[in-house]
């Protein structure tokens, strides 16, 4: 996001009584970044927002005029969606859906379910004769393999995701044959936070082949193909991201040499790519210490408000940003040029957003402000863990 725009924001925030703990979301950032990806799609292939990775309102409504529809995985996330725009496309995932939410899934007139047992198939087909309907589903498929190494593998390795590819020919049968489904194609989504552009059109050409096989073998004309997401975030590097202009120009060539005509449709769906950097997660360090040869900055906040982190185990990248007013007749304590790890007010050693990390001065009262938090930040943390104040949610530019 802009960083001008943060700053000045933390810099009002540092002025009132309590300590700064805020998420900021660049809406504007947003829309340019999401506008100009969209726009370098070949045809036929179109980008749907995985609405996991933050369903907050305003990034939605800024979002729908922009993707092709929204991809969601509950019940719940639907009624955000339609909340957002009632006339927004949507796909249906999740490995484990209920009957309830397959029913509201078909009232609510969503485009796919993406169907992951030959159980499943049998419910969603239940639900829509039961409604008088027909579902088009995405048989998704849990591949061998092999993948690129990424973050979290949701294929090639045993996981709950998916339809075994050696379970894939019962699978076909019972979606050719069951009265309430209508099979229009495969969904393949096999990995998290891959950030190799060349390693993830490697991973498209073995989807294409897998999928122009099973045409042959059981005798299908897929109407789309869904390539699922899992294009990361270097937060590593924050200057070395996922090559997007390399991907789709492979993918133009994938796409127009070897993507078989009547594929309508091929469909990805990114989220953690697309609103990762539009947010930012700040927050007042409270005090700083050290303990057993040892820096810690001690922050008002932590992994109930930003989980990522200590989820996937890495050090999140911050700013400092100076803060001169002290309020305090006391010593002002702070860390300079030797490793520090940023901790939050939770009760527990694993409250931990960056560890061990060479910074420059971090004084009590100073605020970190930790880039690229747009993405499964707020979402998935444990929110009301010891029962601190949630942070503020601020959304700066369009409405």
């Amino acid at each position: 996001m802009a960083a001008d725009r943060i700053t000045a924001l933390v810099a009002e925030r540092a002025t009132r009584s309590e300590p700064v703990c805020l998420y900021a979301y660049d809406l504007d950032a947003l829309a340019a970044h999401v506008g100009a990806l969209v726009g370098e799609l070949p045809e036929r292939c179109r980008m749907f927002y995985a609405m996991k990775a933050n369903s907050a309102a305003p990034l939605l409504r800024t979002l729908a005029p922009l993707v092709a529809g929204f991809e969601v995985a509950s019940g719940g996330e639907l009624a955000k969606a339609r909340e957002a725009d009632p006339d927004v496309p949507v796909l249906f995932g999740g490995p484990a859906k209920t009957d309830s939410e397959i029913a509201e899934a078909l009232r609510a007139g969503v485009l796919r379910l993406h169907v992951e047992s030959v159980l499943e198939l049998h419910r969603v087909s239940a639900v829509a004769t039961r409604l008088g309907s027909r579902a088009d589903v995405l048989l998704r498929v849990n591949l061998a393999g092999p993948f690129p190494a990424a973050t979290i593998a949701m294929a090639g390795v045993p996981t709950q995701f998916g339809i075994d590819e050696s379970a894939l020919p019962e699978a076909i049968r019972a979606a050719q044959d069951l009265p309430g489904v209508r099979l229009t194609g495969f969904h393949l989504h096999s990995l998290s936070n891959n950030l190799s552009a060349t390693a993830h059109l490697e991973m498209l050409a073995l989807y294409r082949d897998r999928v122009i096989g099973w045409e042959r073998e059981f005798g299908l004309r897929c109407e789309v193909v869904n390539m699922g997401g899992g294009i990361g975030v270097n937060y590593g590097d924050l200057s070395a991201q996922f090559d997007w202009p390399g991907f789709t120009s492979g993918l133009r060539d994938l796409a127009k040499r070897t993507f078989p005509g009547h594929w309508r449709e091929i469909d990805f769906e990114c989220g953690r790519f697309l609103v990762a950097g539009c947010g930012s997660y700040a927050a007042e360090v409270l005090d700083i210490k050290h303990n057993h040869g040892s820096a810690f900055a001690l922050v008002r906040g932590g992994t109930h408000h930003f989980r990522l982190p200590v989820s996937w185990q890495h050090s999140h990248p911050f700013v400092v940003q100076p803060v001169e007013r002290w309020r305090y007749d006391a010593p002002r304590p702070e860390s300079s040029g030797e490793p520090v790890t940023v901790t939050g007010e939770l009760c527990t050693p694993k409250d931990v957003l960056a560890r061990a990390v060479v910074a420059p001065r971090i004084r009590a009262g100073d605020v970190l402000v930790f880039q690229y938090a747009g993405a499964y930040g707020w979402e998935i943390s444990h929110h009301d863990f010891l029962s601190h104040p949630h942070p503020e949610q601020v959304f700066l530019g369009r409405r």
